[in-house]
């Protein structure tokens, strides 16, 4: 192992009602590529090559799974929704826990913990159990303050303002 990996391991969540979460995420996942590290984004409740930044985040080499259906997540799930986010939730036990990766983002885990599609207890197991050179992060709102104890780093998005505000919805290139 290079021993600038053997720092790595830490725990990262990037939760609030602002914008970005995301985009830090991945700008951190560049980070790691460009230092030689392996990264993988895993998203809960979006669907495959619709965005923008995770189109190109393949191309840069981060491996991009997703794990949700090709609609809007509300917050009263429906069992459909609730068994793919635990499929997601199931493949990450896995990731953490091998080693093979440097970098593991985990896309909008905080919101399907806050809309009760998976259960804190088992993102808590996950996160003791994952191998002790892993950097993990957490992005959504709704993350619950209990991870916060987990973690090493937490970042608060707070939206401040913002042109939705004014009734201008999301723009490609910018929001998606």
């Amino acid at each position: 192992m290079e021993g600038w990996k053997e720092k790595l391991g830490m725990i990262h969540i990037y939760t609030g009602n602002g914008k970005g979460k995301t985009t830090a995420a991945l700008g951190l996942g560049l980070r790691m590529l460009g230092n030689g590290g392996k990264v993988i984004m895993i998203q809960f409740l979006k669907s495959p090559n619709v965005y923008g930044g995770q189109k190109k985040a393949q191309e840069c080499g981060i491996v991009v799974e997703s794990y949700g259906l090709p609609k809007f997540v509300h917050k009263k799930p429906d069992p459909e929704e609730i068994k793919v986010a635990r499929k997601a939730l199931e493949r990450t036990r896995e990731i953490v826990k091998n080693g093979e990766w440097d970098l593991v983002i985990l896309d909008e885990i905080c919101v399907a913990l806050g809309f009760g599609m998976i259960d804190v207890e088992d993102v808590k197991a996950i996160l003791k159990e994952k191998s002790p050179y892993t950097e993990v992060v957490l992005t959504g709102r709704y993350c619950p303050e209990e991870l916060f104890e987990l973690a090493d780093y937490v970042t608060l998005m707070k939206e401040v303002k913002h042109p939705y505000q004014k009734g201008i919805l999301a723009r490609k290139g910018i929001e998606y």
